[in-house]
């Protein structure tokens, strides 16, 4: 479930990943993404064993379903799609092996992430997809360039969300569309409470036993509870330029599938 996404390449030493920071800086939209790069370069070498285990073998299902939305979408057309933090590369792996025809470039700030990505790829898919260090916050492609664009578990962690639809939308065409996959904030207060206290009691203990560091995972609660809805979600996403075309809501709406096409 790749948490990461906006930010930029700094000179500065990586901030520590600690409780304190979590409190300090996932608030604040100017120095959100100094913290989300260092979890996500900590946690990098077991991210997928951690993806599978949290989420009990759903998220593989999940990401089977949007994949299938992709299928149903674009058929064998040609398409250039990107993929915004690509943690390890699922998403952009599984797109281009459904569609033999795309082209695919997975973007993300972490470098091990990146590293992990690259090794995944076959021979067969060199050809096809890359992965590269890329910022959600400013896309480096041109406007009206991209035909597909997938964001699995990256909107919620931009510093400014809303920013970052509206940068997804000036990269993709007129009709282009887009796919997410995320954590949303359960409209249910009781629902929440019970799915927030989980992920925290969770998180902070496999962050402490895998890297003595409880806000690596800690940081999931944290940021869905920071978050909005996939209702909300779906009204930021008519804002910014897109036609909701699709929404299905998982664990009582704790997680969610949304499609969208670039009006």
């Amino acid at each position: 479930m790749s948490e990461h996404s906006a930010g930029s390449r700094s000179n500065q030493p990586a901030l520590a990943v600690t409780r304190a920071n979590l409190r300090t800086y996932l608030g604040d939209a100017t120095r959100k993404q100094q913290l989300v790069t260092p979890i996500f370069d900590l946690i990098a070498p077991r991210y997928d064993r951690f993806t599978r285990a949290f989420s009990y073998g759903l998220d593989a299902r999940w990401k089977d379903e949007l994949i299938h939305w992709i299928m149903r979408d674009i058929g064998g057309k040609h398409v250039d799609a990107l993929d915004v933090a690509c943690g390890t590369g699922d998403l952009a792996i599984r797109t281009a092996r459904a569609i033999p025809s795309a082209h695919v470039r997975g973007i993300d700030l972490s470098d091990q992430m990146l590293a992990l990505a690259r090794s995944r790829l076959g021979h067969a898919l060199q050809r096809r997809v890359t992965f590269s260090h890329g910022d959600l916050a400013r896309l480096d492609a041109s406007r009206a360039s991209i035909d597909v664009a997938t964001a699995g578990y990256a909107i919620r962690n931009a510093p400014d969300p809303r920013a970052a639809l509206g940068e997804l939308a000036r990269v993709l065409r007129p009709g282009g569309r887009l796919y997410v996959l995320d954590f949303f904030r359960p409209a249910s207060a009781v629902w929440r409470a019970l799915y927030l206290g989980y992920l925290r009691v969770a998180g902070v203990t496999v962050g402490w036993l895998w890297h003595r560091a409880p806000a690596a995972y800690e940081y999931i609660a944290e940021s869905i509870a920071q978050f909005v809805s996939h209702d909300e979600f779906a009204s930021w996403l008519s804002e910014a330029g897109f036609q909701v075309t699709s929404v299905r809501p998982k664990l009582l709406g704790g997680v969610a599938l949304v499609s969208a096409v670039r009006r």
